[in-house]
């Protein structure tokens, strides 16, 4: 548990980099360099920014959750809000995702963007998915558990 536990602070250093350091520097160069960019700056900005919170909620329940497993508790009802908030986390990301790839699709030229951002899409979907199907299987160790505890 403990190198996944480094994993996560490690990737949550580098998601807050990027959010304070890296995009916006990166979007304000390409706006200096681009006179067409620079009407897109900002919202570029604050896509970036917003789905790299998402990843960074996701973060932080993962690491909640793992305490719970240190603690023997993950098959309790303070599991689930973990749990919902990673897929809330995922479900946000995702309808902003949605949008940016019909905004792209509708005026798009070139296929390249909208082939990646479909991939995207399809991509959190899958992985949304998968959450809700753990979220079910949790559901259903919990009350299992519970029942046991009640029969013992």
């Amino acid at each position: 548990m403990t190198p996944l536990r480094v994993v996560l602070v490690v990737l949550f250093g580098v998601l807050v980099m990027l959010q304070t350091f890296s995009f916006p520097g990166q979007f304000a160069h390409m706006a200096s360099e681009d006179p067409d960019f620079a009407p897109l700056r900002w919202p570029a900005t604050a896509l970036v920014a917003f789905w790299l919170l998402c990843g960074e909620v996701v973060i932080v329940a993962t690491w909640r959750l793992l305490t719970l497993v240190k603690k023997d508790r993950i098959f309790s009802d303070a599991s689930f809000k973990w749990v919902d908030a990673i897929l809330y986390a995922i479900g946000a990301g995702w309808l902003v995702l949605v949008a940016v790839f019909l905004v792209v699709g509708f005026n798009a030229d070139d296929p390249g963007p909208i082939v990646v951002l479909m991939l995207l899409v399809t991509g959190v979907t899958a992985f949304g998915l998968l959450m809700l199907v753990m979220r079910a299987l949790l559901r259903q160790a919990t009350t299992l558990r519970s029942e046991m505890e009640t029969v013992i």
